[in-house]
């Protein structure tokens, strides 16, 4: 039997066969390192365009309004969200009330139903504060009166007091003043006002809807033992003539936003008892016995 030799390569084709087998590992290495970045890189980038891109807008729901108007936006702001949205609601009684209940204002639920009535609903911007008026951080909104330092920026409240009324002849504390029959008689408890202004301090009335500055009145109060007592006459001072009008004091006042006037103290005001009466606080000749109200101050410099 012949014998087989087994054949040895020689050391070139050796060399030769270690580079190929060497530049294939390397090429196919590369291949699975670089293939997952290339899958992994579309992913990134549907993550930064769905960043960038807006979302869709959702419309404005009923529990978005009452949200709006809990946080304590105002109503124009509401209003505005509403006009944007451009869509009308269909409001069931059931909603209704319960818009009433969460405080929404009937303004705001008119132009949920109706956002073509948005324009007239906005309430307009307070007009600006008359010269000799120092800026406000906060206009009262409440019907009644306040009072300020010159330069301050906050309104106090003036608090009212009760003023009972008498005719001519039964106040005799009156009699030297002239007083005549038909006269009314206001009469407050108390020695003083509990609220000391000065000269220069700064009033602003917030009148009801439909009243005018014109019918407030600034009156003198003179002091009679522990009381406060003024004159006027049925009808009001402004149109009574003779001794009623005695007590009467003229003031101007600027208005500077629906339902509020800006007031000074005239030149004459001089240290005393004084108070702003308000309309209908006195109204007829049977005004005897009825009681009113006045809110009172005492300037002392």
């Amino acid at each position: 039997m012949r014998t087989m030799k087994r054949l040895r390569p020689s050391g070139q084709s050796l060399f030769i066969t270690i580079f190929v087998l060497a530049a294939f590992a390397s090429a196919v290495a590369q291949t699975q390192t670089t293939s997952p970045k290339a899958t992994h890189a579309a992913p990134q980038d549907q993550t930064a365009s769905s960043q960038t891109a807006p979302a869709p807008s959702k419309g404005l729901t009923m529990d978005d309004i009452i949200k709006l108007s809990q946080a304590g936006l105002s109503d124009n702001v509401i209003i505005g969200k509403i006009k944007r949205n451009g869509q009308a609601f269909d409001l069931s009684p059931d909603q209704l009330l319960r818009l009433k209940t969460a405080r929404v204002n009937d303004k705001v639920i008119e132009v949920m139903m109706d956002p073509s009535k948005a324009e007239a609903a906005l309430t307009p911007p307070l007009a600006a504060t008359p010269a000799g008026a120092s800026a406000d951080a906060t206009m009262p909104a409440e019907v009644g009166i306040y009072w300020r330092r010159h330069g301050d920026k906050t309104w106090n409240e003036l608090p009212p007091e009760v003023v009972n009324w008498k005719t001519g002849g039964v106040m005799k504390s009156f009699a030297s003043y002239g007083m005549v029959k038909g006269d009314v008689n206001g009469h407050i408890e108390g020695k003083s006002s509990q609220t000391s202004t000065s000269t220069t301090c700064e009033f602003l009335i917030v009148a009801s809807e439909g009243v005018a500055l014109t019918e407030y009145q600034l009156l003198h109060l003179h002091q009679n033992g522990n009381s406060r007592e003024f004159r006027t006459t049925t009808g009001g001072v402004f149109h009574a003539s003779g001794g009623a009008t005695r007590d009467l004091v003229r003031f101007d006042g600027k208005k500077i936003a629906p339902r509020h006037y800006f007031v000074t103290l005239p030149p004459e005001v001089g240290k005393g008892e004084y108070a702003f009466m308000p309309p209908g606080a006195v109204a007829s000749k049977n005004a005897a016995g009825s009681a009113g109200k006045v809110y009172s101050f005492q300037v002392i410099e």
